[in-house]
């Protein structure tokens, strides 16, 4: 499920539980909400690490071959 899919769940299942008083249901929507936001993070900090390795891949490259 995509982060956003997962975050609109959430809020789908916090807002229910808000509506009826379902204590349960909006900590599950709460829940839901944190584990897409911890997703897109984790996403973030992993594309920023491939593109620094990218780059150290590059400059490397180009010192070997700079004789």
């Amino acid at each position: 499920m995509s982060e956003n899919a997962q975050e609109m769940k959430g809020r789908a299942k916090k807002a229910a539980g808000e509506l009826t008083d379902d204590k349960e249901l909006k900590r599950e929507g709460q829940i839901d909400q944190a584990g897409a936001r911890a997703k897109d993070t984790v996403d973030d900090v992993a594309d920023k690490a491939k593109d620094g390795l990218d780059k150290l891949a590059g400059k490397t490259e180009r010192a070997g071959h700079g004789g």
